[in-house]
């Protein structure tokens, strides 16, 4: 899949990463990924663009020396209207950490939490569309929030975005997918007490690999960590990782590649 055309409201449209050593965590990422980096807004300092085959795929800035927040990839989904989206956040029981604030001529974004205190971005196109490449090695193929349990949460992200929110009817298994335009486009996951008390509920990003057992050695090679070894799931082969700050994102390979 390639898009570089506005998203419909709610579609995970961009991918971002802010830490502390920016140099290093470029390196990593160009030797995992195969990425290439340009100048990208610098509102809220330093950052760069990734591009894959000079198609964009993601973005990572640097945080403040005094600014110590968890270092974590963030999902932004789409809105046409940034403010008027921060305002139902707020109505619906959720925070506005940061903006809204223009980027640039790139668009309008918002820093947020729902009202589990998982973090994601809210993203206004105006000449930045968002990630133009999905489907090769080295993108984002899915994003996915984990938290406590999906019905309530699920009312949130439907409210503020629209979105259908498909359950799967199962007792053992607590999961929700959510559609746009009739399409899955992300997915919720109850997990329980199964979260890790350190970064309780958050959005996780699936990076597409060629080879899961060997992009996870290559993760090690470079200083990250394995979280949870390769294992076959029903997208894929998926392996738990992060990077040597810390950032933790899912390495899959997919079955329908």
């Amino acid at each position: 899949m390639t898009e570089a055309a506005p998203r419909s409201p709610g579609t995970p449209c961009w991918v971002s990463l802010m830490v502390h050593g920016i140099d290093a965590t470029l390196e990593f990422y160009r030797t995992l990924f195969g990425w290439e980096f340009v100048p990208g807004p610098q509102q809220l300092g330093p950052y760069v663009r990734a591009l894959l085959g000079g198609r964009e795929v993601a973005g990572i800035g640097q945080l403040p020396p005094d600014r110590h927040l968890n270092i974590a990839w963030t999902t932004y989904l789409a809105t046409r209207d940034a403010d008027e989206t921060a305002e139902a956040i707020r109505s619906c029981g959720g925070t506005v950490a940061v903006g809204p604030l223009d980027a640039g001529e790139a668009g309008r974004l918002v820093i947020c939490a729902d009202p589990t205190g998982a973090v994601f971005g809210v993203w206004q196109a105006e000449a930045h569309h968002g990630t133009a490449l999905a489907g090769p090695a080295g993108t984002p193929v899915w994003n996915e929030l984990l938290t406590y349990e999906t019905a309530t949460v699920g009312k949130f992200y439907r409210t503020v975005f629209g979105f259908e929110v498909e359950p799967v009817v199962s007792t053992e298994f607590d999961y929700a997918t959510l559609h746009v335009d009739g399409r899955p486009v992300a997915s919720l996951h109850g997990v329980g007490d199964a979260l890790p008390r350190d970064r309780g509920p958050h959005w996780m990003t699936y990076f597409e690999v060629d080879d899961a057992d060997e992009a996870a050695r290559l993760v090690k090679k470079l200083g990250g960590k394995v979280l949870r070894p390769p294992r076959d799931g029903t997208a894929g082969r998926l392996v738990l990782v992060a990077d040597p700050e810390g950032a933790v994102f899912t390495l899959v390979r997919s079955h329908d590649r």
